[in-house]
């Protein structure tokens, strides 16, 4: 697999095979991860790895807070703006709408758009959880540089016939699973990733979000 198919062939998958990574796969993706940009070569990312029975004891942790305080916001950080201007509020509508439309949920079937959201907190079923950390003297530009380093796991994967999803969600329990991961008080989580084998049967699988045209995002100084 070359580049451009990585990048084109990489998406959000929401549901996998129950088919196990190994250790060497993982320490291989990382090792290829880690040439990501960082400026000033300060590699600011700290990822954490759970898989096997340390990834089913953090499941049923979250599980557990969700249960004792569903209503919990835990979050250090806003995954969107409060007021979402557009044409971004419409794209985030669209791509929920085009995702529930797949897995056959309607609009005002709220129970069960909730229940595929708590399927984030299984991974969707993924035998393998990642999650990143910075420290909390880093600024915007470590925090660009772990989106890079993400990304960079994300299409090193692909190439290996793998696949993962970003998961924001986990924000929303930072707390619980910075306790789980025994972070240090000067370690702030951002979010999580799932890493498996792509469930090729699975319809919400099909989804693929639209993509803006390059003259509506870019500019081109000439003169």
């Amino acid at each position: 697999m070359n580049v451009s198919d990585a990048i084109k062939e990489r998406t959000s998958i929401r549901a996998y095979l129950d088919k196990p990574v190994s250790e060497t796969q993982l320490r291989d993706i990382l090792d290829l991860a880690r040439w990501a940009p960082s400026g000033g070569n300060l590699q600011p990312w700290r990822v954490h790895v759970v898989m096997g029975a340390g990834r089913d004891r953090l499941v049923a942790t979250v599980k557990k807070a969700i249960v004792e305080n569903p209503l919990a916001n835990e979050s250090e950080i806003a995954v969107y703006p409060p007021k979402l201007g557009e044409p971004w509020r419409t794209r985030r509508f669209e791509v929920g709408e085009d995702m529930y439309a797949l897995l056959g949920i309607p609009r005002d079937d709220k129970p069960a758009r909730i229940q595929h959201l708590m399927r984030n907190y299984e991974f969707f079923g993924a035998p393998v959880g990642l999650f990143f950390s910075l420290d909390r003297q880093f600024d915007k530009g470590q925090w660009a540089h772990l989106g890079m380093f993400m990304q960079t796991i994300a299409l090193a994967a692909a190439e290996m016939g793998l696949a993962t999803c970003m998961q924001e969600a986990w924000s929303a329990r930072a707390k619980t699973v910075s306790a789980f991961l025994r972070l240090k008080d000067n370690e702030q989580l951002y979010c999580g990733m799932a890493l498996g084998y792509a469930d090729p049967s699975a319809d919400v699988n099909k989804l693929r979000s639209s993509r803006a045209p390059v003259d509506d995002f870019a500019a081109f100084i000439t003169e």
